[in-house]
């Protein structure tokens, strides 16, 4: 069933009379249109595709928990800041799917003007600073950002070691994609790379992935 967002939630909102909260407001009300944008990855019972708030919220907790295998000295609290707000240009260019070599071509377009549009909601000096976020995640250029985009790859991989490789399956995945994909773990968090090969393998083996051919 085709779930329709609610295109004007904030039509009936009070105004305080005061335009700065009443703008950040307006933001607030517009990020809740993440909980109705659908990823790829499936929740671990395989009920459903999971959004991409849940998303977010998970390796917000992730980076929480697993900061002592990260080999550089991030700051936690700023990683987290980036994990919490780097999908929310995704309400407005959706979700692009990591293995979708044709998305992923207007994908850099796309985000670039949903941003644009989003964090123009905001006083500037927040739209900025959330941007800036933003961007920071995206370049990977900083040990903070790094930290941040290697919670981003580890959770959808290990969604699909607990749900018989789900997506990869649905999208005829190669070992050799998800190889360059996990490429930032193997830099950035070299004690879990034995793991992370290991459950390749056994995707393998297990039918979940396919191997290049030769």
């Amino acid at each position: 069933m085709e779930i329709k967002i609610n295109e004007n939630p904030f039509g009936s909102y009070l105004p305080s009379g005061i335009e700065r909260f009443d703008s950040q407001m307006r933001f607030v009300a517009e990020i809740d249109k993440m909980t109705h944008i659908l990823r790829q990855t499936v929740l671990l019972d395989q009920s459903r595709r999971e959004n991409d708030a849940e998303h977010s919220w998970h390796i917000a907790v992730m980076a929480q928990v697993l900061q002592e295998h990260f080999v550089e000295n991030a700051d936690l609290g700023r990683a987290v800041r980036m994990l919490t707000v780097h999908d929310l240009i995704e309400i407005y260019a959706g979700d692009t799917f990591a293995y979708d070599s044709v998305g992923n071509l207007s994908k850099e377009e796309r985000e670039r003007k949903s941003a644009d549009k989003l964090f123009a909601m905001l006083p500037s000096d927040q739209g900025n600073e959330i941007r800036g976020l933003w961007e920071e995640f995206d370049s990977r250029s900083t040990p903070d950002s790094r930290f941040a985009a290697c919670m981003d790859v580890l959770q959808p991989f290990f969604h699909n070691t607990l749900t018989q490789g789900h997506t990869w399956v649905e999208h005829s995945v190669k070992k050799s994609s998800v190889l360059r994909r996990m490429d930032i773990i193997k830099k950035w968090m070299p004690a879990i790379w034995p793991w992370v090969e290991a459950n390749i393998r056994r995707g393998i083996e297990m039918g979940w992935l396919k191997e290049d051919e030769s």
